[in-house]
């Protein structure tokens, strides 16, 4: 059988019992490192999870699936995926390949960002559509998300932003000249996005009406699930000037607040701290 196993957001013992009993039987364990980071390196999750993990990168995971599935009609073999199994597209598309193979599958789920975004006292049930931020360059500053947010808006509903993450990305040389060199891993920050989304403000380029504006109240949620986690609020002006620390990092476009809501999110307020 095939299984993709969420290991959770933060620690290594995140992992349920059953993912574990299946982990330390199977055959073949692989860990995804590229959609998310845990705060352990690969040979602690190893020597917790009393396995040998072999590094899963995009290249493997999407174009090299077939090297992941074989056999998993003889064996069992894992795939380990920070957070939940589902949080990512990818996920779903290798488990119809194997499915596609006659390969029997199973997930086993565990907490991700998107429900474990709550912990800012923001009602999971009063979130709108996600939307994913990625890094502008000189050449390509894509603004499509703020309409998804301005809908959200419209209707009082947060939006819970993802912010880039960019793990052994080509470089244009190692495309150009097919030889493989890759980029320094990077992750966005919540003030690199506030800026992003300032600068389209700005602009005035976005066509129809804009909910956003600077005063909009914003959360930053830096780690979460982890020892360290942190998390604060504020307009995005104030956003854009706001260290959060290391990766990883998420972001809320705040909508209408429920008084519990508003009550609980005072805490984080910049002002406050």
């Amino acid at each position: 059988m095939f299984y993709i196993i969420g290991v959770g957001l933060g620690d290594v013992k995140d992992i349920t019992v059953r993912g574990l009993e299946i982990v330390r039987s199977a055959k073949r364990v692989y860990l995804e490192s590229y959609t998310s980071i845990l705060p352990e390196n690969k040979l602690q999750l190893e020597e917790f999870y009393e396995r040998q993990l072999i590094e899963a990168d995009r290249e493997l995971v999407e174009q090299g699936a077939d090297e992941i599935l074989d056999k998993a009609n003889e064996d069992n073999v894992v795939l380990l995926v920070v957070g939940d199994p589902f949080g990512a597209t990818t996920h779903a598309d290798i488990l119809l390949r194997a499915r596609d193979l006659n390969i029997e599958t199973k997930v086993i789920h565990n907490a991700s960002i998107m429900n474990a975004i709550g912990c800012c006292g923001l009602q999971l049930y009063h979130f709108g559509e996600t939307v994913s931020i990625p890094f502008w360059t000189d050449i390509w500053k894509p603004s499509s998300f703020l309409k998804k947010i301005n809908q959200n808006k419209s209707n009082g509903l947060h939006t819970l932003c993802l912010l880039d993450i960019q793990v052994k990305e080509p470089t244009w040389e190692s495309i150009t000249k097919k030889k493989k060199e890759y980029q320094p891993s990077r992750f966005m920050e919540v003030r690199q996005a506030c800026s992003q989304l300032l600068q389209i403000i700005d602009s005035n380029e976005f066509d129809g009406e804009n909910y956003v504006t600077r005063e909009t109240l914003c959360v930053g949620a830096a780690r979460i699930g982890w020892q360290d986690q942190k998390i604060l609020a504020g307009t995005l002006a104030e956003m854009a000037n706001v260290d959060l620390g290391s990766p990883l990092h998420s972001m809320v476009i705040v909508g209408t607040l429920h008084p519990l809501e508003e009550q609980f999110l005072k805490q984080f307020y910049i002002e406050n701290k």
